[in-house]
């Protein structure tokens, strides 16, 4: 299933911190995508920059995506050999810093990556993960200084 995320640009200046970076949708590679490029700096207790939407059946804000009958997310990336972090977040969480979190490599060619809801870990939260309660995804390169470019070309689900 082929969603069609609405990616909006968010940074730890929320919080004081001191990244800057921007999304931008452009053809990368062949391919026509959202990039997200920038740079993290921890200063100012920061350390990340991010690429979100929210996610719903209709794929519009507030409402809920029930993917319980697939089997996770798949994404296609192109970056620039960094690690970064894939994020989904339920209704079931309540704080900022609370996610569900897998780690993938932006190789510099286009990849196809299918991460199963088993990939995604919990941070910081006991809830357990519930793909019926999606509410928000979200592409980060966080936790350390670095330059980040990271495109994605397609998201969707997967079975």
């Amino acid at each position: 299933m082929d969603l069609t995320p609405d990616w909006e640009y968010v940074a730890d200046t929320v919080m004081g911190g001191a990244s800057a970076g921007q999304i931008a949708r452009e053809v990368v590679a062949g391919r026509q995508a959202m990039r997200l490029t920038g740079q993290v700096s921890l200063e100012n207790n920061g350390g990340f920059i991010q690429m979100a939407s929210d996610l719903s059946s209709d794929m519009g804000a507030g409402g809920l995506l029930d993917a319980s009958g697939w089997d996770g997310i798949e994404i296609a990336i192109l970056g620039n050999g960094a690690t970064y972090e894939v994020r989904l977040r339920t209704d079931a969480l309540t704080r900022p810093w609370q996610s569900f979190r897998a780690e993938v490599t932006a190789a510099p060619d286009w990849q196809t990556l299918r991460l199963p809801w088993s990939a995604f870990e919990p941070h910081r939260t006991d809830a357990a993960f519930d793909p019926a309660r999606l509410r928000r995804i979200g592409v980060l390169a966080i936790g350390s200084r670095m330059q980040a470019d990271i495109s994605v070309a397609f998201l969707g689900l997967f079975r």
